[in-house]
């Protein structure tokens, strides 16, 4: 299976943007293509009409990767797991890397979990679902079981774009209890970061965290490779 071959948009180092890893130096894979169409993206070059940059056997992937220093990984795309069998067999050739103290992968919620998170057994290995709200134009691709697939270590992401999103998030918390710790990310566009933070304690929400994209912070939101 490492010589089968995946299209790929880029993989470099940066700081993780966002979630309970942020901050830290880590490499990301992004895999080319997306099964969904979220209004906001901001990742379009990774999926038609733009073409993949490259087609990497899992082997290459796997060296580039060792080709730099973090002992982070982030799995992205796009949708990393849209390629099925080859998709799992890059993510377990990832976390056999020596050292390798965290591999997240993450997903948009219209793919089944089940067939993954079920045959990776390894420690280091972290779902983090981004479930797409109203305004995204894609929640009626949610598969709401996945929620209850996530586990302790899982994180389920919640980007936040309008009042609306925000009582829609709260409901499907009530309605789909899931293990993963909840992340509410502001649009920032469309959802000021502090307004959000008053809604959260509006609402006592102390068992969801606030996720702002550092990426975004440091560097012009729209530059790619950091």
């Amino acid at each position: 299976m490492k010589d089968i071959k995946i299209p790929m948009v880029e993989i470099f180092e940066t700081v993780e943007g966002e979630g309970t890893r942020a901050g830290f130096p880590t490499v990301f894979v992004r895999v080319f293509g997306c099964n969904i169409r979220c209004k906001w993206c901001d990742t379009k070059y990774s999926y038609p009409p733009h073409h993949a940059e490259h087609m990497l056997s899992i082997t290459e992937i796997v060296e580039q990767v060792q080709g730099y220093q973090s002992k982070h990984i982030c799995l992205t795309g796009g949708e990393p797991l849209m390629y099925g069998n080859k998709s799992l067999a890059l993510i377990h050739a990832l976390s056999e890397i020596e050292g390798l103290q965290d591999l997240h992968i993450e997903t948009n919620g219209a793919i089944d979990l089940q067939p993954f998170i079920s045959q990776v057994n390894s420690s280091v290995v972290r779902f983090v679902m981004d479930y797409k709200l109203p305004s995204s134009g894609e929640n009626d691709k949610m598969l709401h079981g996945n929620l209850s697939l996530l586990r302790k270590q899982d994180e389920s992401k919640f980007v936040i774009g309008s009042l609306e999103d925000f009582h829609f998030a709260l409901n499907i918390l009530k309605e789909y209890p899931t293990e993963a710790l909840s992340l509410f990310s502001p649009v920032w566009e469309t959802m000021p970061p502090k307004r959000l933070v008053e809604l959260m304690l509006e609402h006592g929400l102390h068992d969801v965290k606030l996720s702002l994209q550092l990426h975004k912070i440091i560097w012009d939101p729209q530059l790619r490779g950091v």
